[in-house]
């Protein structure tokens, strides 16, 4: 049995570790203000405003086999190091390949170059500091897990899970995408990445890992959500320079397509997972993936309001403009 304190674990990822903590047995504390969400039932959470002096004193009294650090803000970080790196045998930090400098690399492992964090309000350099502080204080009791996307049942990004849920919505009617030649989707499931992070744990694991999927061509993955969904409507593509006319945006957030990136950037879903591979890193079946993020969503509400994507009423009206235009 672990003694875990997950610093932070109220949101998706942390919720997602400390269920799979408790269910295997582990002791599980959570330090956090709880304003994300509650902990799952068996974890122990210590509210705590990590800006404020004292944050850390009832967790600092006691001796942990695992700590893991969620955060990206790095007065946070260095604080948390600082109270207890004296107390943990071992300390995953999840990191993000968003710490990476160059985009246009298919296949870059993590020895790749980095940015300098001299912007520290860009969660990426953001990331680079916690990375360097964390490995100048803990040394070879570290390890720093560095997700690509993370998707997976409830995802709050709305990203991946757009298309399964706009096929199903669309039906037999048009859906409109971004072209999809030459691009590529690279995905990881929450459950799957909390429990590598669990296990990686337990085995003492140090170093980095990209924490990533498998590189799919996006034409796959569509046609593979298609037939998940259901859909027997048409994929009607538009060119990258038409959308932007038309106040589409790129990846997220509102009047997006997600996971639609510039080509210049085709490297940042491509990103090597030869060590995560080695490391017994789990990569779930594509059409299992998709069948439980839909069904998550029609639990949810195929229509709901999202934080990612065209709503139904904006994508008709593109499409419409699109035909006007052919």
């Amino acid at each position: 049995m672990l003694r875990t304190l997950i610093l932070g674990g109220t949101g998706w990822l942390g919720s997602e570790l400390a269920q799979q903590l408790v269910e295997a047995g582990h002791e599980v504390t959570a330090l956090a203000r709880g304003v994300a969400g509650t902990v799952p039932d068996g974890v122990r959470l210590v509210r705590a405003d990590r800006s404020l002096p004292g944050a850390y004193d009832t967790v600092s009294r006691s001796e942990w086999d695992e700590v893991i650090e969620l955060s990206y803000e790095p007065a946070f970080v260095e604080e948390a190091l600082a109270a207890l790196s004296a107390h943990a045998a071992h300390w995953t930090l999840v990191s993000t390949v968003s710490v990476y400098a160059n985009q246009q690399q298919p296949a870059a492992n993590e020895d790749a170059a980095v940015y300098e964090p001299r912007d520290l309000g860009d969660y990426g350099q953001a990331k680079v500091a916690a990375e360097r502080t964390s490995e100048q204080v803990l040394g070879e009791r570290l390890l720093i897990a560095r997700p690509g996307l993370i998707t997976g049942p409830k995802d709050p990004t709305d990203r991946f899970s757009y298309w399964v849920s706009r096929l199903a919505l669309a039906g037999a009617a048009q859906v409109l995408t971004p072209a999809v030649q030459g691009r590529y989707v690279q995905v990881i499931d929450v459950r799957d990445v909390a429990a590598w992070i669990i296990d990686a744990g337990q085995r003492e694991l140090q170093g980095v890992v990209n924490v990533v999927g498998t590189p799919r061509p996006l034409a796959d993955v569509l046609d593979t959500a298609a037939q998940v969904a259901g859909f027997t409507g048409e994929l009607v593509a538009a060119e990258d320079q038409w959308l932007q006319d038309h106040q589409v945006s790129y990846w997220s957030g509102e009047r997006s397509l997600p996971l639609w990136l510039p080509r210049e950037d085709f490297g940042f879903l491509q990103r090597g997972n030869q060590r995560y591979k080695s490391a017994a890193g789990p990569e779930r079946d594509m059409t299992d993936l998709l069948a439980d993020i839909l069904a998550d969503e029609q639990a949810r509400g195929l229509d709901r309001e999202r934080r990612a994507g065209l709503d139904r009423g904006q994508e008709l009206e593109l499409l419409a403009e699109l035909a006007r235009r052919g």
